[in-house]
């Protein structure tokens, strides 16, 4: 599943959004030409601006910055973007993309700086929803006799903390050096999220409370999502199939969050609403794609800081679910 209908909203278009080669900016004539020059004189990695013959650059890189090889090549791609973009400013034109990304501004080696500090900030904001969620189920709420909660969906909701905190910090580590490792593991850690998220979506709308009866559910959905991320790791790399995998997921969850929260009497279910419709206005941000302000925030960094908020909102619904189960369960007993 995913939060709510939100969060699995979020993460299908995240583990959607897929990269384009052969942008703009990658066939201008200048730009190209640029980079051949920069590689064949050598490439600056010095504050002092001197140049450094390629076979030693990884030598003469600082040390924070090796560690997300950025090579000669890669180096001149950015240098040459950055002065690109600069004479077109010059002339009145409007950004390129480059290698199906926006002319980004690196911050103390971050690819993506915006992108990186939503990302982090938001897996601080699981982290805390884990916590408190933790602390509410088994310290301010009464227990059974046997030291369990009466909360019947504790353990799910503690491991889909485990997974949207592992998906964030893939978002981080990608959005910081974007290679095909790091792209590979932020795809396969939200799609693995993804597919959790629809398990605790069906698990917690239809109230499925016996063992055997959520392995029946776990079982065709982890192994649809495990060939899934098999097939893209070890056959194919097919971003148009991952999209559609990843939007029917999520559109399935953000359905079966939305009917239920609309037929149901809980007493949050207007969380639901805000963070479904919320996350649905948050993607017009991935579809009305604009250039980065400043060299740093582009419209993909906004649509992660507009998640922030949305998934406060979301542990808040599985806090008050927590007491709002417990309460009928206690009530029941006495």
């Amino acid at each position: 599943m995913d939060r709510s209908s939100f969060l699995l909203l979020w993460v299908a278009f995240s583990c959607s959004f897929a990269v384009i080669y052969g942008s703009p900016g990658d066939a201008d004539p200048v730009y190209r030409g640029c980079v051949e020059q920069c590689e064949k004189t050598g490439c600056d990695f010095s504050s002092d601006g001197n140049s450094v013959d390629d076979s030693k650059h990884l030598l003469q890189e600082p040390l924070y910055l090796r560690w997300k090889q950025w090579d000669c090549h890669s180096n001149c791609q950015y240098q040459c973007m950055l002065s690109r973009e600069e004479e077109r400013q010059k002339l009145g034109y409007k950004p390129n993309k480059y290698h199906g990304k926006w002319p980004f501004k690196r911050l103390f080696g971050l690819q993506e700086p915006a992108s990186v500090g939503f990302s982090a900030i938001n897996l601080g904001m699981h982290f805390h929803g884990l916590v408190s969620f933790y602390f509410l189920a088994n310290s301010k709420l009464p227990v059974r006799p046997n030291k369990k909660t009466y909360y019947e969906y504790t353990g799910l909701w503690y491991i889909y903390a485990i997974f949207a905190m592992n998906s964030w910090l893939w978002s981080v580590v990608f959005h910081t050096r974007d290679i095909e490792q790091t792209e590979r593991l932020d795809y396969t850690s939200a799609i693995s999220f993804l597919g959790y998220s629809l398990f605790l979506a069906i698990i917690r709308v239809y109230s499925v409370r016996v063992e055997a009866a959520r392995v029946m559910v776990a079982a065709p959905v982890f192994a649809f999502v495990t060939t899934h991320i098999l097939y893209l790791n070890f056959f194919r790399f097919d971003y148009g199939w991952n999209m559609k995998v990843c939007v029917a997921m999520g559109v399935l969850q953000m359905i079966l969050w939305a009917v239920w929260a609309g037929i149901s009497r809980h007493p949050s279910r207007w969380k639901l609403w805000v963070v479904i419709f919320g996350g649905a206005l948050a993607m017009l941000l991935e579809i009305y794609d604009f250039p980065p302000y400043w060299g740093i925030v582009d419209a993909h960094s906004l649509w992660h800081a507009t998640t922030i908020p949305l998934t406060y909102l979301w542990w808040s619904f599985a806090r008050d679910d927590c007491e709002f189960r417990t309460s009928v369960l206690t009530k029941k007993t006495k």
